[in-house]
C-alpha cells in the first residue's frame, strides 16, 4: 500500500481535528496513514484503528488568538517548534510517504512555519506529492493582499493539490480567498467533509441517571460548543433558560460543555443541572452526530463540523457563530444558511433567558428548509489522492 503523512495543528477549538480524522478514516483503504496531531490530546477522542498517531508536543492558543501557548518543558515557542520540526523530519525519513497532506497551511498556521517548511523542503526533495486540505471558508487578514500573496508563493511552491472541503455553489472559496486563479496546483471542491452515523453507546437522562435504551428522552434540545473554550455565555443561557422552559413545554435538554471548558464552568452548571429535572450537563461525546440525529432542536455554535452534521441530520437549529480575533468564517456561512431558512441565527444580544426560552419554543414549532450540499467530501477526497498518487485521471 502507498503510505500517506497527514499533519493537523488544532490551536483552540476541535474542529480541525474532528474534519481531518474523517478524511483520513476515508484513506484507510488505500493508504497507510500516519496521522500528527500538534494540538492537545482530546479525552475521549477516538482515532481510527488502522492509522498510526504521532502526538507532537501540544500548541494551543488563548481565546483571543493573541498569542500561542508554551507546553510543559520547553521555555520558548521557539523551542518547542525546533523539537517539534525535528519530530516531523524523523517522522518523514521513517514514513517515506508517498503523500504529504498538510490541513489549512498556508491559508492559515503561519506561525507554524518553522516547523512546516522544512518539512515541506524533505518531501519536495523526496518527490513526495504534497497536498493542502482546506475547510470552505479562511480566515481573513488585516493585510488582505499581503497575506494572499503570500499564500501564493507557498502553494505554488511546494503543494501538487489544493483540495477544498465545501460545495462552490454554496459557497466558493473566493467569498474570503480572491486569488484562486493565481494558484498554480490543481483546485479541487471535495464537498462538505461529514461524520459518519454512530449509535449512542450511553447516555445520562436527568442528573446522572444511566439509561439502558439507546434512546434518548423527546423532545430533546441539544446544546453543544464544540471544544468548549469559548460559547460559556450561550451555556449558561440555556441552562438558566431552563426554569422558563420546564413549565412551558414538554422537553429534554443535554448539553454538552466541551472537552477543553474550565472546571468551573463545567461545576456552575452541574450545579444548576442538580436543580433541574428537565437539564443534564456532561462534558463531551465523541457520538454528538448520534445525539444530534435523535434532537428536536440543536443550539450550538456555527463551526464547520456542527453545521454539517445540521445539514446531515436535517435538525432545527439555532446557531452562534464565533467572532474572536475577528474571524468572520463561522458568521459568513450560518448567515448564508439562515437567508436560505436553513437554520436560525443568534446573535450576542439575543443571550438573555426569558427571551431566548420564547425563541426556543418558537424554533420548536417550525420547520427547517429542506436544502441539498454536496456532503461527499470524505469519498471525492479519497478519489483524488488516489488520482494523484497512481497518476489516473481525476474521477470524484
Amino acid at each position: 500500500m502507498k503510505r500517506l503523512m497527514f499533519y493537523c495543528q488544532h490551536i483552540l477549538g476541535i474542529g480541525h481535528l474532528i474534519r481531518s480524522t474523517e478524511i483520513v478514516r476515508g484513506l484507510t483503504n488505500d493508504f497507510q496513514v500516519c496521522f500528527i496531531n500538534g494540538g492537545e490530546i482530546v479525552k475521549g477522542f477516538e482515532i481510527p484503528d488502522k492509522i498510526e498517531l504521532v502526538n507532537l508536543p501540544a500548541i494551543k492558543t488563548d481565546t483571543e488568538f493573541r498569542e500561542l501557548q508554551v507546553p510543559t518543558g520547553f521555555q520558548t515557542i521557539d523551542e518547542v517548534l525546533e523539537y517539534r520540526r525535528d519530530q516531523l523530519l524523523t517522522a518523514f525519513n521513517r514514513i517515506q510517504p508517498d503523500v504529504l497532506m498538510i490541513e489549512l497551511f498556508p491559508f492559515g498556521r503561519r506561525r507554524f512555519s518553522a516547523e512546516l517548511l522544512p518539512l515541506l523542503d524533505r518531501a519536495k526533495a523526496h518527490g513526495t506529492k504534497i497536498v493542502c486540505s482546506l475547510r470552505d471558508i479562511v480566515v481573513t487578514k488585516q493585510d488582505q493582499v499581503r497575506h494572499e500573496e503570500k499564500v501564493c508563493k507557498l502553494i505554488n511552491r511546494y503543494f501538487d493539490l489544493l483540495l477544498i472541503h465545501g460545495d462552490p455553489a454554496f459557497i466558493p472559496l473566493e467569498a474570503s480567498f480572491s486569488r484562486t486563479q493565481d494558484l498554480n496546483c490543481n483546485v479541487h471542491y471535495t464537498g462538505y467533509v461529514v461524520q459518519q452515523g454512530v449509535g449512542i453507546r450511553e447516555q445520562k437522562i436527568g442528573n446522572g441517571k444511566q439509561a439502558a435504551s439507546t434512546h434518548l428522552p423527546t423532545p430533546l434540545i441539544l446544546t453543544s460548543v464544540g471544544g468548549g473554550r469559548f460559547g460559556h455565555d450561550l451555556l449558561k443561557c440555556v441552562a438558566e433558560a431552563s426554569k422558563v422552559l420546564e413549565t412551558k413545554i414538554p422537553h429534554h435538554i443535554q448539553l454538552f460543555t466541551g472537552p477543553f471548558a474550565p472546571d468551573e464552568v463545567f461545576e456552575q452548571l452541574q450545579t444548576i443541572a442538580q436543580h433541574r429535572h428537565n437539564l443534564t450537563v456532561d462534558r463531551y461525546t465523541p457520538n454528538l452526530l448520534a445525539y444530534m440525529q435523535q434532537a428536536d432542536l440543536s443550539i450550538s455554535m456555527a463551526g464547520y463540523n456542527t453545521t454539517m452534521n445540521v445539514l446531515t441530520t436535517g435538525v432545527r437549529s439555532m446557531l452562534l457563530p464565533f467572532t474572536g480575533n475577528d474571524d468572520q468564517e463561522q458568521t459568513i456561512r450560518s448567515q448564508r444558511l439562515e437567508q436560505l431558512g436553513v437554520v436560525t441565527l443568534i446573535r450576542p444580544s439575543d443571550l438573555h433567558p426569558e427571551a431566548f426560552a420564547d425563541r426556543i419554543i418558537e424554533c420548536l414549532q417550525t420547520s427547517p428548509t429542506s436544502m441539498q450540499f454536496d456532503l461527499g467530501g470524505v469519498k471525492k477526497t479519497a478519489n483524488l489522492i488516489r488520482a494523484i498518487v497512481h497518476k489516473q485521471p481525476v474521477i470524484v
